[in-house]
């Protein structure tokens, strides 16, 4: 076996030892007698053996990361397959940090399937070990790249505690705008799931098409599609005998198979919402909320504002500092509003928003929660839309 298949094979024990691992959480939290048996000494068994479990992933993870940078000769980072899926790896890795700290069980019942999203959401995409591009051959690849996915992923804490928070404390008996947008977020993630499966699903059958198209520079090129084309490429011809004729014309400023992609995927989610909205019977916050039942508020509000003091120099050093000192390398000049640049910019100046508010003006509980998933949310929306659908100077990222 080479070694591209052996770390291929580590991730996906990495992703089922997660899965294992969010179990035994959800058990310390239902386990009542084991609660008794504590007596406030600490995690129970459960708790205890779901961290064992995650460490172990985390192990396995970092041994497919070190696979294949060996096997590429380069870091990982350089797609939008590997960026994720080390995106999720620093997520399990600041949890696994966080727990130690604050030992806090239910956390992993929101972060760790999060960091499964992350890795199945990167599974999707094409995972070939390619030649680096000129743009990319440099040690700041090594450099910017992780400590920016690092920055992020730290981040991303707050957002698992802010999540945690708002579950706990919103009134899910009403139907209020917070009920409303609490919902809104976990239809996202749902969404995130939906792109799997129906990307999974397609894969399957061996479905696609392809498309001659002109991008924004008048350049001909071929789009392949692995989703029925509900979005064309500019002025597209197919060139696949029986396909689907897209419904929609797309400018050439606008990557349209990707943005096809995220179209099937809120299509799918819809679907997904709703069949789980039929099996629940209440909202997903709703059901969620007897889980957070014994959680310490303060706490998790702690949690958030600490991955956001941490995590925000880290994401500062990496996506701006060190991304300016590549592109100065790369592009001889350090600042050239490329949207990846833009959105970089955006998030940093969201979070020093965050720390100002929450250290000038008293923002905790509830509004301190909201901010942390909201910028996740951004964060989000920088990997996703902005690397697939937007076309710029990162497009290769989302290849």
């Amino acid at each position: 076996m080479d070694l591209v298949s052996l770390s291929g094979n580590l991730l996906f024990i990495a992703f089922l030892l997660y899965l294992v691992g969010t179990v035994f959480f959800a058990g310390s939290i239902k386990d009542k007698r084991a609660k008794e048996r504590e007596k406030g000494k600490g995690p129970n068994k459960w708790a205890k053996t779901g961290i064992a479990i995650t460490i172990a992933g985390f192990i396995s993870q970092l041994g497919y990361f070190i696979l294949r940078w060996i096997a590429a000769g380069h870091a990982p980072v350089s797609n939008l397959f590997e960026f994720t899926t080390f995106f999720g790896m620093s997520l399990v890795g600041a949890f696994i940090v966080i727990y130690f700290i604050y030992k806090t069980a239910v956390l992993g019942l929101f972060t760790l399937p999060i960091a499964m999203l992350l890795i199945g959401y990167a599974a999707m995409f094409p995972r070939d070990i390619s030649p680096l591009v000129p743009s990319l051959q440099s040690h700041w690849l090594h450099i910017h790249v992780t400590t920016a996915a690092m920055g992020q992923a730290i981040l991303a804490i707050s957002f698992a505690a802010g999540l945690l928070y708002l579950v706990k404390v919103i009134d899910h008996t009403k139907k209020t705008k917070e009920s409303f947008w609490l919902e809104a977020v976990m239809f996202g993630l749902v969404c995130t799931l939906g792109f799997i499966l129906i990307s999974t699903g397609f894969s399957a059958s061996g479905y696609k098409a392809d498309f001659n198209w002109v991008d924004k520079n008048n350049v001909e090129s071929v789009a392949e599609y692995q989703l029925p084309p509900l979005v064309g490429p500019n002025e597209g011809v197919s060139l696949t005998e029986g396909a689907m004729e897209p419904l929609v014309e797309m400018p050439g400023i606008i990557n349209a198979k990707k943005l096809n992609t995220v179209i099937w995927s809120i299509l799918a989610g819809i679907v997904l919402y709703l069949l789980l909205r039929l099996i629940l019977r209440k909202r997903i916050s709703a059901a969620l909320q007897p889980l957070t039942s014994k959680v310490n508020a303060d706490l998790v509000d702690e949690i958030g504002y600490r991955s956001v003091l941490i995590g925000f120099p880290v994401f500062t050093l990496g996506a701006l500092v060190f991304a300016m000192i590549w592109a100065q390398i790369a592009w001889t000049r350090f600042w050239g509003w490329d949207p990846k640049e833009v959105w970089a910019l955006i998030t940093f100046l969201f979070y020093a928003a965050y720390l100002h508010l929450r250290l000038s003006k008293g923002w905790h509980g509830k509004k301190s929660a909201w901010l942390g998933v909201i910028g996740f949310i951004i964060i989000m929306f920088n990997l996703i839309v902005v690397n697939l659908v937007i076309a710029g100077l990162h497009s290769y990222a989302g290849s």
